[in-house]
């Protein structure tokens, strides 16, 4: 069976994955700023604990994480799913391939946290290095799909 979808669906599908992702790196910052909330709470004492504890900055950090992982990997696959139904193909560049380090690196970072549950220092830090490094592949995947949606508006 062969699915063929209207010229207009097929077109504005293209500005799904590119909406979405953009909501996700603001929601990234967002989570990038609970966890150094976190790590405010961790390290303080007396009072300033007392205070920062009610922030409950750690469930609200786990939880954006928990809906950054399924939302980043289902926007991945359907950024993919997407360009294949309009072209035939995958194209296989630097945007592409950083989406790919993304996901990869995303999931492996979200792996960690039954390790920092139970205290251990090296997936914390892990943890940490891997989302920045996640943020810095993120504004670099920002920047290219910019492109690639100019391309797609000056096309149609």
């Amino acid at each position: 069976m062969n699915l063929e979808l209207s010229p207009s669906v097929k077109y504005w599908s293209n500005f799904f994955h590119p909406v979405l992702m953009w909501a996700l790196l603001l929601l990234s910052l967002y989570a990038a700023y609970l966890g150094l909330q976190v790590q405010r709470t961790r390290n303080a004492e007396g009072e300033q604990k007392k205070e920062l504890v009610k922030g409950r900055y750690n469930v609200k950090h786990y939880q954006i994480g928990s809906i950054l992982l399924a939302l980043m990997v289902t926007g991945s696959i359907g950024g993919m799913a997407v360009t294949y139904i309009n072209n035939g193909k995958l194209f296989v560049g630097p945007h592409l391939l950083a989406g790919l380090g993304m996901t990869s690196l995303i999931a492996f970072s979200a792996s960690l946290s039954p390790y920092m549950q139970k205290g251990a220092n090296w997936a914390r830090l892990t943890h940490i290095l891997l989302n920045f490094a996640l943020l810095g592949l993120f504004v670099l995947q920002a920047l290219s799909g910019v492109e690639i949606v100019q391309r797609i508006l000056s096309q149609a």
